[in-house]
């Protein structure tokens, strides 16, 4: 269960981590707002331009393979709500790294996915 909790890990940390990065170069880039194929091409290309891009891509590389690499030792039916802990992640990552406003609706959704995963864990036996 040890190499599990490690792929549990990184599949949470680098995915919401490489969210949290490509965010944060998308909000570089700016909003979307022409969808014609040359403007896309434009966006795509400012954005590979930046570091955050390639570090979010690099970290969200290494959490799918985590994931692949955990789908092979456990049953889905534990992976995939443990995997649900990058919700918490992810608000916790944006609150505190891209200065969003969390509400508290948004904080109890959190406690509850988390109540969740903790139940899927005690049960897994």
């Amino acid at each position: 269960m040890g190499r599990e909790i490690i792929l549990f890990l990184l599949v949470v940390c680098a995915g919401t981590a490489g969210e949290l990065c490509v965010s944060r170069a998308m909000k570089t880039v700016g909003e979307v707002t022409n969808f014609h194929p040359a403007a896309l091409l434009s966006v795509v290309f400012r954005s590979l331009r930046l570091k955050w891009m390639w570090f979010g891509l690099a970290l969200m590389t290494t959490a799918f393979f985590s994931l692949l690499w955990v789908l092979s030792l456990a049953n889905v039916s534990l992976v995939v709500p443990v995997t649900a802990l990058s919700y918490a992640a992810g608000t916790v990552g944006g609150k505190v790294f891209l200065r969003e406003r969390v509400t508290p609706r948004r904080w109890a959704g959190v406690l509850l996915v988390s109540i969740g995963v903790t139940l899927v864990l005690i049960g897994r036996s």
